[in-house]
C-alpha cells in the first residue's frame, strides 16, 4: 500500500477514535473500571484470542487461491485486528476495514485475488451472525420462558435470519460483488460512483464474482472451515459478557451471556451507520439484560466494560496500521 494511503486510512481512524472518546463520561469509566478490576484485563486477552479465529478463517480462504502467499500469517493478524479497528470506528463499517485490507494485501496475491479473498471472508464473517442469531433462538426457547411478545419476536427474527441465509447462500453460488454494486447504484449519494464503478470495472467485479463461486464449489472444506471457525469466534465471545457479569453476578449463567449477546448484535448491526454503534449497542445490552430479567445496572455495566474493550482494541488496531513494512506495487 502507497505510504499515503496508509496515512490517510491512520489519520481518518484517529480523528473518529478521538471524537468518540470524547464522548464518554470519564467518572463513569474509571469507577466501572475499578469495579471491573482484572476482569478487564481477561476480557482484553480474550480478544487476543478471537482475533486469531478471524485471521485464521481469512489465511485459509487466501491459500486455498494462492497457496503459498510472501507474507506471515502474524503479518495478516495485525492486519485483521487494523481492519476490524477501522470497521469500527467508521460510520457505515465496512466502508473502512475492507477496502483496506484489500490494499494491504493487493500487492501480494493481486488486486482481484485480494478482493475476492476479503469479499468472502467478510461475507462469511456476516453469514456466521445469521447462524448465530437463529441458533440463538433455539436457545431462547430451550432455556426461556415463553410469552406471546417474545414469540412474535422470535418468529421475526427467524423470518430474518432464514432470508439473510437464502441471500448468502445464493452470492457464494454466484457471487456478490456485482450484486453489492448494483445494491448500491440505487443507493441516493452512492448511486452515481457505484454505476461509474460498475461500467469501468464491470470485467474485474466478474472474475471476483467467478473467483467465490469457484470457491464455494471446488473447495467446500475451505468454505465450511472459515464458516466454522467464524461461528466458534460468536460464541466464544460470549466469554466477554461472561466474566463481566461474574464481577457483579458470581451466579452468571454462559447461555444467558450467549443470548445477551445474540440479541444485542442483533441491534446492533441493525444500526450498522453508527460508529462503534454508539447508543444502539448500549440499547441493545438495556433491553436484552431486561428481558432475561438481569437488572438495567447489569446492562449498562456490561454495555461500558465492552465499549472500553472495543476502544481499546480500536486505538491498537489503528496503531499497528503504522507498524511494520509495507509491500509496495513493483
Amino acid at each position: 500500500m502507497k505510504k499515503k494511503y496508509q496515512n490517510a486510512f491512520f489519520i481518518f481512524g484517529l480523528v473518529l477514535l478521538a471524537l468518540m472518546i470524547t464522548q464518554l463520561d470519564f467518572k463513569q469509566v474509571w469507577e466501572g473500571l475499578q469495579h471491573a478490576g482484572y476482569w478487564f484485563v481477561a476480557v482484553l486477552v480474550l480478544w487476543f484470542f478471537l482475533y486469531f479465529f478471524n485471521t485464521t478463517a481469512w489465511y485459509i480462504i487466501i491459500r486455498s487461491t494462492s497457496p503459498k502467499p510472501k507474507f506471515s500469517y502474524m503479518w495478516l493478524y495485525k492486519v485483521m485486528v487494523s481492519g476490524f479497528a477501522l470497521n469500527y470506528a467508521t460510520p457505515g463499517g465496512l466502508m473502512g476495514g475492507e477496502p483496506y485490507r484489500i490494499m494491504e494485501l493487493s500487492p501480494y496475491i493481486g488486486t482481484e485475488k485480494a478482493s475476492s479473498s476479503v469479499i468472502l471472508h467478510t461475507m462469511t464473517h456476516i453469514f456466521s451472525h445469521f447462524w448465530f442469531w437463529l441458533i440463538s433462538v433455539v436457545l431462547f426457547i430451550i432455556t426461556e420462558p415463553l410469552t406471546p411478545l417474545m414469540i412474535g419476536l422470535l418468529t421475526a427474527v427467524t423470518a430474518f435470519c432464514i432470508l439473510g441465509i437464502w441471500f448468502f447462500m445464493k452470492g457464494y453460488q454466484k457471487g456478490l460483488a456485482n450484486r453489492a454494486f448494483a445494491l448500491l447504484s440505487h443507493i441516493p449519494g452512492a448511486k452515481k460512483w457505484a454505476r461509474r464503478f460498475i461500467d469501468n470495472h464491470h470485467d474485474e467485479l466478474d472474475n471476483i464474482d467467478h473467483q467465490i463461486a469457484a470457491l464455494h464449489k471446488q473447495n467446500p472444506h475451505t468454505f465450511w472451515g472459515a464458516l466454522t471457525l467464524e461461528l466458534s469466534c460468536r460464541f466464544l465471545s460470549a466469554f466477554e459478557i461472561f466474566f463481566i457479569l461474574l464481577v457483579i453476578m458470581p451466579s452468571a449463567n454462559y447461555f444467558q451471556c450467549v443470548l445477551i449477546l445474540a440479541f444485542t448484535s442483533l441491534f446492533a448491526n441493525l444500526l450498522f451507520f453508527m460508529p462503534l454503534q454508539i447508543g444502539g449497542r448500549e440499547g441493545g445490552f438495556m433491553m436484552s439484560a431486561s428481558g432475561l430479567a438481569l437488572t438495567t445496572s447489569a446492562g449498562i455495566f456490561v454495555a461500558l466494560i465492552v465499549r472500553l474493550r472495543e476502544l481499546f482494541w480500536t486505538a491498537l488496531g489503528l496503531l499497528l496500521i503504522k507498524v511494520g513494512k509495507t509491500k509496495r506495487h513493483v
